[in-house]
């Protein structure tokens, strides 16, 4: 599923796709940046059953700081990251992401991380 997402949407900024910095959409066009990506895995996953309390939209900073949504979806062993970058599903600590925040449990919120020591090397 996170390969086909991946296949799925053609890469453009917002900037390029609707003149503006920052637009969370659902990539109708066919074409979108990171957020869009995991906003859609997060709704196929629902749609095939998974609780959607268990999908978090993530921001993250890759290694030379640049902004990066991913979804993180949380598991009894352990959170996996579904990224737009890979098609490979990783473990949170096998990325080379700093993570910023995520969605909260709550509907409209977000929660904070500050977990520097889940960052390591790239592979």
């Amino acid at each position: 599923m996170n390969a086909n997402v991946n296949a799925a949407i053609i890469p453009r900024t917002d900037a390029q796709q609707w003149g503006t910095e920052e637009r969370w959409d659902f990539a109708e066009s066919g074409l979108g940046d990171c957020e869009d990506y995991a906003l859609l895995k997060r709704s196929w996953l629902t749609s095939g059953g998974l609780p959607r309390q268990a999908l978090r939209l993530t921001v993250v900073t890759d290694p030379d700081g640049n902004g990066h949504a991913v979804l993180m979806v949380l598991t009894d062993r352990g959170d996996l990251i579904l990224d737009n970058m890979t098609d490979e599903i990783r473990p949170d600590r096998e990325t080379a992401y700093n993570f910023i925040k995520r969605e909260a449990a709550t509907p409209s919120g977000w929660e904070y991380l500050k977990q520097p020591d889940r960052r390591i090397a790239a592979r």
